[in-house]
Order: C-alpha cells, then sequence, then structure tokens
C-alpha cells in the first residue's frame, strides 16, 4: 500500500484521538466480545456510536486514517474508516486492509463507511465476492449491498455480476445471512431489480444444495410482496 510522509499536525491530531479513546474504555463490552470470540490485539470496548462522535470532531484526511489503521487497536480501525478520504482509496490498500481482517466488526466498518464510497466499489466488491477468506467475502457482499442501497443513479446492469457469481454464494452457510440481506436489498432497489431477482432465487431453488434452497426461500418471501 501508499505511504505518505508524516507532519507535526497529523501527529498531534492522531495523538489527540488516542487520548479519547482510553478513558471510553468499557470492560462489559470487552469481557462480552472475548467470550463470543472476537479477538483484537487492543480494545477498549467503545462503542461505534461514541466514536462516531469522536470522529465527527475531525475532517476526513487519509495520512491521518493510514496512522489509526496501523496502529491496530479496534477502535482505531474503525476511526480510520471514517476519517479516510474515499477518493484518496487505491486498490493497494484496499487489498492490503482486507489481507489482514480478523473479526466481522472491522469488516463491516470498512465496507459500509469507506469502501463502498471507493472509485473501485464495484470492480473491488466483485472482487472480493469472489475471494477464498471468510471475511473477505463478507466485505464482498457488504459493499454490494451498500451500493444498492447508496448508488442512485447506478444502472441495473451495474449489479449483474452478482446474479453471475451468486450459485457458490448461497451454498455457503457462513455467508447465508449477509447474503440473503444483500440479495433482498438488491431485490427491492427497483422493479426490474426485483423481476430479475425472482428469476434469479426461482433458479436457486433448484441448486443441490440445502442452504441454497434455505436462502431462496427465506428471500423469496421478501421480495416477492415488493
Amino acid at each position: 500500500m501508499d505511504y505518505l510522509l508524516d507532519n507535526p499536525e497529523i501527529e498531534r491530531i492522531f495523538q489527540e484521538i488516542l487520548s479519547k479513546i482510553k478513558p471510553l474504555q468499557n470492560g462489559d463490552v470487552v469481557n462480552s466480545m472475548e467470550k463470543r470470540g472476537v479477538d483484537y490485539k487492543v480494545n477498549f470496548g467503545v462503542s461505534v456510536t461514541l466514536l462516531r462522535q469522536i470522529a465527527a470532531n475531525y475532517p476526513k484526511n487519509h495520512l491521518l486514517a493510514l496512522k489509526l489503521w496501523n496502529k491496530q487497536w479496534r477502535e482505531t480501525m474503525i476511526l480510520a474508516t471514517l476519517l479516510d478520504e474515499p477518493d484518496e482509496l487505491t486498490e493497494n490498500q484496499m487489498d492490503y486492509w482486507v489481507r489482514n481482517l480478523h473479526s466481522i466488526e472491522i469488516a463491516e466498518q470498512i465496507a459500509m463507511n469507506l469502501f463502498s464510497k471507493s472509485t473501485f466499489a464495484y470492480q473491488k466488491a466483485f472482487e472480493y465476492c469472489l475471494g477464498k477468506k471468510l471475511l473477505v467475502k463478507i466485505v464482498g457482499l457488504l459493499m454490494i449491498g451498500r451500493l444498492a442501497l447508496i448508488d442512485k443513479e447506478a444502472q441495473d446492469e451495474k449489479f449483474d455480476p452478482f446474479f453471475e457469481i451468486m450459485p457458490p454464494l448461497s451454498r455457503d452457510p457462513q455467508l447465508s445471512l449477509v447474503f440473503s440481506r444483500v440479495f433482498i436489498t438488491i431485490g427491492m432497489r427497483n422493479r426490474s431489480l426485483n423481476e430479475i431477482s425472482i428469476r434469479y432465487v426461482e433458479a436457486m431453488k433448484t441448486i443441490d444444495s440445502i442452504i441454497a434452497q434455505e436462502n431462496a426461500e427465506q428471500i423469496l418471501k421478501t421480495i416477492i410482496n415488493y
């Protein structure tokens, strides 16, 4: 990924942000995460709501975001997704961050807060859906779902690749919840995509996979009534 020269002002802001995180520590949240097997290098258990409040006090800055991400605390990684500049993202940075994911929480944050706003959003979303690692696929799916919600000007054809890569994703039980949610989001985007989605869901019911068939039934219950 790209590296930028540091500067004193960004370092000052970086240290200021770190000093705001520690007093908000919530041990109960940390213990709850650990019991669920969610493990971070450093975790203060600060809520995402409070982290958003911290981020709201600073302008977006690419260098600041890189410094926050490289710190590798749970909170600094989430703040990095909130404070980076989408137009400054490179493919190398996106790939680097995705390769180093260790929790679904951070996967959700980078997909929803940052990656879906990138110039490379559609390209990387479908690329990540074809990845080998579970969290990479989750990032890809979440990006597609987010794009279906926020990119009001996108032509329907933008989502065609999703339908083409759908079968293997529909069979994966670890992806079922995210997959169904994203498929429903696309199917509810407009009437045309709803009709296309229904056709693909009907085809999904014929896949030789109980998981795929169950996903199809769940999706159809929602989008058929659009």
